[in-house]
């Protein structure tokens, strides 16, 4: 994969997947806003996880993978203080990883 690619691309999009896979996320939902007139991202990725270390896990793998292939700091990122959720915005993706209750 080459460094700098867009973060709306589709290997962008699935690296952020893997990650969530590799630490066990589930219901795993890709949603495209793209054709939205005045969406605030092009693609929204929600996922759940059974604890707050496995949503700080997930979270964690997410950002050292996007940085380690794409050279690429998440823009804002909300919720890792409790970790019961937590969103990472990267701009044209939005992560939530959500504790399920």
């Amino acid at each position: 994969m080459s460094k700098n690619k867009p973060n709306n691309s589709s290997d962008f999009l699935n690296v952020i997947i893997e990650s969530i896979k590799e630490k066990k996320g589930k219901n795993i939902l890709q949603i495209s806003l793209s054709k939205l007139e005045n969406s605030v991202t092009d693609n929204f990725i929600i996922c759940h996880a059974d604890s707050t270390t496995q949503v700080e896990a997930i979270s964690d793998n997410i950002e050292r993978k996007i940085k380690e292939k794409f050279s690429e700091n998440v823009k804002h990122v909300e919720g890792k203080r409790n970790s019961e959720w937590v969103l990472m915005d990267y701009v044209n993706v939005v992560v939530h990883v959500f504790q399920k209750h």
